[in-house]
């Protein structure tokens, strides 16, 4: 336990410090002309509080973003937009749609790369060459072209999730579908076992680790792509709505407190996978 928190505590301590020293710098001036303005005294420490103190700093503390934290999860009821449990789940929402859609589309898509070379040889490049696209670029055309068929609201928002958490599921699953052991395969085919019965019964309990280690990435990437895709949409709710909405008001503290909800987030549906992952596979290591 101590070797797996003493170094955690050290970074987050680090981290911690270099905040507020990077705080401090950045506020520095906007400080110094506040306090020249109020015809208050500018020594070292008055500048400092008030560099620390700002309502809208060009970087906020990490006890100004607690504060607008607490404040925004206690202070209002969870359905309030003022909450950011709400926003949290709107986002949650279509990272979880997303992810399902990506899930579903990778296991496919790696099932054809691996039954079919033709498919490997025309598909697979392809496949690459998709993630070369800018997220931002290609968002706001996925969220027209759909509007204009009618398909609004989640849809638009959980295919930008699908494009971008689908390529490490299909990677991680071919390279796991195929890491079936040669003998058992073999054995399987002595049997007279059909290519659906290996496939069930050998390939895809072997690429089980595989499918785990991609999705811990996949659900990561999907809350970033729900993020990008509340953006173009200007929807009012979302944690990308409410960043959105931060840098059209200067709210720079509220924008902080979206950006950590959103990596506190991640970090839980992380947690959640490997949950899942210690359940179904039965062990720690992930074999």
């Amino acid at each position: 336990m101590t070797k797996r928190v003493l170094p955690v505590t050290v970074m987050t301590l680090l981290l911690l410090v270099s905040w507020y020293v990077g705080a401090a710098w950045l506020n520095w001036p906007q400080a110094v002309e506040t306090l020249a303005r109020a015809g208050n005294p500018a020594g070292f420490g008055d500048v400092l509080a008030q560099a620390y103190a700002m309502k809208r700093p060009i970087l906020p503390t990490p006890d100004q973003v607690v504060v607008e934290l607490w404040n925004s999860l206690t202070g209002y009821a969870p359905t309030s937009p003022r909450n950011l449990l709400f926003h949290t789940w709107v986002t949650t929402e279509a990272a979880l749609t997303g992810l399902a859609m990506g899930l579903v589309l990778g296991i496919l898509l790696a099932a054809g790369i691996v039954y079919t070379r033709t498919l490997e040889a025309s598909l697979l490049p392809w496949v690459i060459a998709s993630q070369t696209i800018p997220i931002l670029a290609i968002a706001p055309m996925i969220v027209v072209i759909l509007g204009n068929i009618g398909l609004t609201g989640l849809l638009p928002k959980a295919v930008i999730c699908m494009y971008l958490c689908f390529f490490p599921i299909t990677v991680g699953m071919v390279k796991g579908l195929r890491s079936a052991d040669p003998l058992w395969l073999d054995l399987m085919r002595t049997y007279s076992a059909s290519g659906m019965r290996a496939f069930w019964s050998l390939r895809l309990p072997a690429s089980m680790p595989f499918l785990f280690a991609s999705l811990k990435v996949s659900v990561a990437i999907s809350v970033v792509g729900a993020i990008v895709g509340e953006l173009p949409t200007g929807g009012q709710a979302g944690l990308g709505a409410r960043l959105l909405s931060g840098s059209y008001y200067g709210q720079t503290v509220q924008i902080w407190a979206a950006l950590i909800m959103a990596s506190l987030l991640s970090v839980a549906l992380i947690g959640v996978v490997r949950g899942l992952e210690l359940v179904l596979l039965g062990r720690a290591d992930g074999r």
